[in-house]
């Protein structure tokens, strides 16, 4: 899929994850769009006593502020991908649609 037939509100979360990712010069970025459209962009923890994917800031932030749902999630990295952890935190608020791009916005995984 490229970015011309990404859906744009999916394009808009990948977009917003790149830029999280470069704002803080961090290994993943992550944005994720809720049941009402709101958007959320997180990335990676790594504190000595606290560690969180940029997904499970994303999915967090959501749930902190009243989401009941994820309608799409999306992943920047260089890395392998989402672990197991993310996509079960993505699922667990019903994300079905979980998009991994590289760090330069293309798409590998949707």
């Amino acid at each position: 899929m490229s970015e011309t037939t990404l859906d744009p509100e999916d394009n808009k979360i990948i977009i917003l994850a790149r830029s999280a990712r470069a704002r803080n010069g961090a290994a993943e970025g992550a944005a994720v769009r809720d049941e009402t459209g709101r958007t959320y962009s997180s990335t990676n923890v790594a504190l000595p006593s606290l560690t969180l994917s940029a997904l499970q800031v994303a999915v967090a932030m959501a749930v902190s502020s009243g989401a009941r749902s994820l309608e799409a999630a999306a992943l920047v990295t260089a890395g392998d991908g989402p672990s197991e952890a993310d996509t079960l935190a993505v699922r667990d608020l019903g994300g079905s649609i979980l998009l991994v791009a590289d760090p330069d916005g293309t798409l590998r995984q949707s």
